[in-house]
């Protein structure tokens, strides 16, 4: 094999990751973007009426359909401005090998009993409250804008942010590993038509960054006292604490625990049959 066509090879190799990137990233986002997969299924609608039509020779449906593609990805960038300036900031600010470090399996019991106990004062005194737990998807947006704290987490420290009269008690904690990086944050409110009208501005914003971002953000009511959390654009209203403290363990169990346990499962199922 000559060199050039070794280089030929690498070139082509370099060229299909890149598009398997890419791919992989619309995937992520998808998933863990409401707006996004809203869009992607319009695009995806467009595409399969206009095969239809042209395969039942539908002459004017199809002619609307062309100038809706040749003219629609302007108007998606019009329309969807600030949802692909999310995207791309999500981009920008996504870590590849992550940011922080990865909690043992004490430093994680350790962060969920902290936040399961802070949690329970806070709904039997009807303190309001907004907890965000940070993952691949970088806050440091909301960070710079709220006030810094970087103290070791603990539910004493938790349930004084948001005392009614400390001046941060309005607005969210954020927490990155296992350290409390700031408090006073102010988050995206979610617009999602599905959302109960009835619930205040502390669950819209928890959708509102589970919506954008991978970020885990858990609810108290000051009204009702009930336990919330908003995970991957959805809403958990009302959950008891042994069902927030379930969730919690799931979620911030490391991405290759969870994929020895997919590995485990298949074995014993092979095994079984």
């Amino acid at each position: 094999m000559t060199l050039s066509n070794a280089l030929s090879i690498l070139i082509k190799f370099i060229d299909i990751s890149l598009v398997w990137f890419m791919f992989y990233f619309i995937l992520k986002n998808m998933r863990n973007n409401v707006k996004l997969t809203l869009i992607f299924k319009g695009v995806a609608i467009v595409l399969i009426l206009k095969l239809v039509s042209d395969w039942l020779n539908f002459k004017t449906i199809g002619w609307l359909l062309e100038y809706i593609i040749m003219w629609g990805p302007l108007a998606l960038i019009i329309i969807f401005q600030p949802e692909i300036r999310n995207i791309l900031e999500q981009l920008g600010r996504s870590q590849l090998l992550g940011r922080h470090k990865v909690l043992t399996v004490d430093e994680r019991e350790r962060l969920v009993y902290e936040i399961i106990q802070a949690m329970d004062y806070l709904r039997k005194t009807r303190i309001g409250a907004i907890i965000v737990i940070e993952r691949d998807v970088s806050l440091s947006d909301y960070i710079d804008k709220a006030k810094k704290i970087y103290a070791d987490l603990s539910n004493e420290l938790l349930i004084s942010l948001f005392f009614p009269n400390n001046p941060l008690h309005d607005g969210g904690v954020i927490i990155q590993g296992d350290r409390i990086t700031c408090a006073g944050a102010v988050f995206p409110t979610s617009n999602n038509i599905k959302t109960n009208r009835r619930l205040g501005t502390r669950h819209r914003a928890a959708l509102g960054i589970a919506e954008e971002t991978d970020a885990i953000a858990l609810v108290v009511s000051e009204e009702t006292g009930r336990v919330s959390i908003a995970v991957k654009g959805e809403l958990f209203y009302n959950l008891s604490l042994d069902d927030v403290r379930m969730m919690l363990i799931d979620e911030l169990r490391p991405k290759q625990d969870l994929v020895e346990d997919d590995v485990n499962e298949e074995e014993i199922y092979e095994e079984n049959n």
